[in-house]
């Protein structure tokens, strides 16, 4: 940005320039110090069709004075579109009311602005009249040419909601993986039901036991109930360790079971066990199946049993060896490892496929350059997408649209400039990467000439080359803004130098001339060679330029 600076410095002294002070138009009635003070007061005089204007007034009285603004439609020809609250502020015994309107004016022409009524204490104030004047877009019908319909062309696709689905991408992904997480792998605490069936069936079967013994069925009188939990319980734990299909079989089959189990040395139980045993499957056969009512003793005593034969069933179940125990380990081990390589597997091939089609699917609709500036990020993609600003730069204005606000330089005049120059005002934005920079001045000098463009033209190259640039190409030709205002544009190619780097690098450059009599403005644009986003840019800044150029 200093270079950019100094080229504008030594140019100066070829752009003529005049200073137009925008008019502001006061009207003021005054009065002895117990006397309202009515004020009023327009931003501008001169407004293009349809903008707007803020219509002041002020009134300075005595607090305790009943003041009624004027409302509704009283400013025709001009037409009200908002009146804001009254301001108000309070300052010992006076107090100073301010009402704002906002007027417009859909056709062109030059308006008065009517007096306006103000009621102090029921007497009237009236505000001076003021002209206004509305312009319109000139437009030169009769010098246009007529040319024909031109044909259709393909337009470029929009690049830019890229950014968007690279984020709901991202967003599945995330939700993917707290899913996998949550459902897979996130260890969640187990409900009793579930600690419950976790516990081996000897302790599943004396928890069973404990419930039974607490539960309300022999107190309910719910015989059946509590004879067929009972058996359950037992017979659920004979099926799981005893390995015998004991939920299935009959009292006389299970028994049966058993005493062959004992026989063949399967299972040391001893005969009276055995005959306990059937002997609580039987009564509950008759509770179930006669509708038997036996004593409570008798139900809790068959509960004890019935815990006493669990107890030695686990006793008499043999042992396992020490090498059955360690292939058993293993044998776990082994499983829950295969699950949890299945799992991770499972998430990581789902990431890398939703990943790939989405790169890819990307790819064949933006494209490669696109795709990868977007991910890894491009500093002249971030400003073209960004949001963009609409300002007016120096006096006599420059307005035009850029990616960033441009800031105010501050510009010493050389000693052989000040003679000639009585203002100059200079804003420009630069890239912290490469060389894309922004600029804009505006000059007026003592002298109202109008300024040679073809000698500051000459003056841009030989500062360009002074400041390290080479093989600089130029071309020139008339540049005409969408309002019909007619300028100079000065275009090319070259070696640059930036501060960030010792070797010359390949850019672009356009600058803008306008001018009038005693003024210049200037629009100077530089960016690297081969950057289509900052190619989009330029396009998009040349075609937002307007320049005020009477005053």
């Amino acid at each position: 940005m200093r270079n950019l600076d100094l080229s504008i410095k030594n140019s100066c002294s070829y752009f003529l320039r005049y200073i137009a002070l925008c008019l502001l138009f006061t009207t003021v009635q005054g009065f002895s110090q117990n006397s309202p003070i009515i004020r009023s007061e327009v931003d501008t005089t001169y407004i293009k069709i349809g903008e707007q204007i803020n219509f002041k007034v002020t009134v300075e009285t005595d607090s305790t004075s009943q003041v009624i603004f004027p409302e509704g439609q009283t400013f025709s020809p001009l037409e009200t579109v908002e009146a804001l609250m009254t301001d108000t502020v309070k300052k010992l015994d006076r107090i100073t009311l301010q009402k704002i309107y906002a007027l417009t004016q859909f056709d062109s022409g030059s308006y008065t602005l009517p007096r306006q009524q103000i009621m102090v204490n029921g007497k009237p104030f009236f505000t001076d009249s003021l002209k206004i004047n509305v312009a319109t877009v000139p437009v030169d019908t009769l010098a246009q040419k007529m040319y024909d319909i031109k044909p259709l062309i393909n337009v470029e696709k929009s690049n830019g909601d890229l950014w968007k689905i690279l984020l709901w991408i991202l967003v599945v992904l995330l939700v993917a993986g707290l899913a996998l997480y949550w459902f897979v792998f996130k260890k969640k605490p187990l409900s009793d039901e579930e600690k419950v069936a976790l516990l081996p069936p000897f302790d599943r079967a004396i928890l069973g036991l404990k419930q039974l013994e607490k539960s309300k069925y022999l107190i309910q009188d719910d015989y059946k109930s509590y004879y067929s939990e009972l058996t359950d319980i037992v017979r659920s734990y004979l099926e799981e360790d005893v390995h015998v299909t004991a939920l299935e079989s009959t009292t006389d089959q299970l028994i049966d079971k058993l005493e062959m189990m004992k026989d063949a040395g399967q299972l040391k139980l001893d005969h009276e066990t055995i005959q306990q045993f059937k002997k609580v499957l039987q009564t509950s056969d008759l509770v179930k199946f006669a509708k038997s009512k036996p004593e409570n003793s008798v139900a809790e005593q068959d509960r004890k049993s019935v815990e006493q034969i669990v107890i030695k069933t686990k006793e008499a179940i043999p042992e396992p060896t020490e090498e059955e125990l360690l292939q058993r380990e293993e044998y776990l081990e082994e499983v829950e490892r295969k699950k949890q390589k299945k799992k991770i597997i499972i998430v990581a091939v789902t990431a890398v496929l939703v990943l790939l089609f989405s790169t890819a699917a990307a790819i064949g609709y933006y494209g490669f350059g696109y795709v990868k500036d977007t991910v890894l990020g491009h500093p002249t993609k971030d400003l073209l997408e960004g949001e963009w600003v609409q300002s007016d730069y120096g006096f006599p204005p420059v307005s035009l649209q850029t990616p960033k606000v441009l800031l105010r330089q501050a510009v010493k005049l050389p000693p052989e400039a000040q003679a000639s120059i009585k203002e100059m005002q200079a804003f420009a934005y630069r890239s912290s990467i490469g060389l894309f920079t922004i600029a804009t001045t505006s000059i007026t000098l003592a002298q109202p000439e109008d300024p040679d463009l073809d000698k500051a033209s000459e003056q841009i190259l030989k500062n360009f080359e002074a400041q390290g640039a080479k093989n600089i190409t130029t071309k020139q030709e008339e540049f005409t803004t969408l309002t019909g205002v007619k300028g100079i544009k000065l275009y090319g190619s070259g070696k640059f130098a930036v501060p960030e780097s010792k070797e010359l690098i390949s850019g672009n450059y356009v600058v803008l001339f306008f001018g009038g009599k005693g003024f210049q403005q200037n629009v100077i644009l530089t960016w690297l060679a081969d950057d289509n986003y900052a190619d989009q840019i330029v396009d998009r800044i040349l075609n937002s330029v307007e320049v005020k150029t009477t005053l």
